[in-house]
């Protein structure tokens, strides 16, 4: 039994809004990238050192803020870690005292400066700029890679436009993820490059289950217009896109409500993937099939002009 039987809902009769509200989030995504200069890089990516430190009792982030300020260490960010009493403080690589003993000294400094209170290192990491610089280029080449073979094994599958289709759907997941970050000033850091990834691969899968059935539809359906045949197609996939959407997004969320801060932009991440990836495989996909096969069409046509008007001639 299935999920939904026999919807008849014309998907692409609603592309041009579907694909306008996309370039609307897209833009204000990249808008926010090219205010802030970028997107925020975690210590993964631009080097430095980030210490966790447990304060008994609780204290206010800003005080915190101010010791660091007055020690000179010119901490990037202090943030909450799953309770009041957990912080994470984030420290540039120049500001770092020490490099083999940067962390304890952070520590040192704040309880110094809190004489009343519990100060627990907890946690210390530190990466040279060298490194981060690496990883970012690596981050980067390694999406790129991604995307360039996604495009050769879906046009061997099926044929080259279904594997730019497939492409374009794939770079909208990831620009309005990249674009949700920055306006919720998250941080990308490798979990969250392992999460990008993953909605790669999510989005991907269930959009080569849509070009499967058009494919097979295509050799069925042969007196059908092309846009009829994407129609029917996604109306015959949609209750397996919306199931397996639904139990994906019942297990992010429940890792994004229950998982702790350890992972819960990673979960976000994948939240957001999921949601978008079951969009851009309907709106997004499938329109650029039918764009694609319009355009062709309009050429085929231009082409056979001349020789008819010489035959008639």
């Amino acid at each position: 039994m299935q999920f939904l039987n026999d919807t008849n809902i014309d998907f692409l009769g609603r592309r041009k809004i579907a694909l306008a509200a996309s370039g609307i989030v897209i833009l204000v995504g990249l808008a926010s990238l090219l205010i802030k200069g970028g997107p925020s890089l975690s210590i993964d990516f631009r080097g430095g050192s980030i210490v966790e430190l447990r304060i008994t009792p609780a204290v206010e982030i800003g005080e915190i803020r101010k010791i660091l300020a007055d020690a000179d260490l010119g901490a990037q960010g202090v943030h909450e870690f799953g309770e009041p009493e957990e912080l994470l403080i984030y420290l540039p690589t120049n500001r770092t005292r020490g490099v083999d003993d940067a962390t304890p000294t952070v520590a040192a400094i704040v309880a110094e400066a809190l004489p009343g209170h519990v100060v627990e290192l907890r946690r210390e990491e530190t990466v040279g700029p060298k490194i981060g610089g690496e990883l970012r280029t690596a981050a980067i080449n390694s999406v790129f890679v991604a995307l360039l073979l996604i495009i050769i094994y879906i046009s061997f599958r099926f044929v080259f436009h279904f594997g730019v289709a497939a492409v374009a759907a794939l770079v909208h997941d990831v620009l309005v993820t990249l674009g949700l970050f920055s306006l919720l000033d998250k941080e990308i850091s490798l979990t969250i490059l392992a999460a990008f990834l993953t909605i790669i691969g999510y989005s991907l899968n269930d959009t080569i289950v849509v070009f499967d059935r058009i494919r097979e539809n295509m050799g069925m359906r042969r007196k059908e217009s092309y846009d009829s045949v994407i129609n029917k197609s996604i109306n015959e996939t949609l209750s397996r896109t919306l199931i397996t959407s639904l139990t994906t997004l019942i297990v992010a969320g429940i890792l994004f409500v229950a998982g702790g801060a350890v992972i819960h932009d990673f979960a976000f991440a994948l939240v957001i993937g999921v949601l978008v990836g079951t969009y851009s495989s309907i709106f997004i996909a499938s329109p650029v099939l039918s764009v694609w096969h319009d355009w062709r069409s309009s050429d085929r046509k231009r082409a056979l002009r001349p020789k008819a008007r010489r035959a008639a001639a």
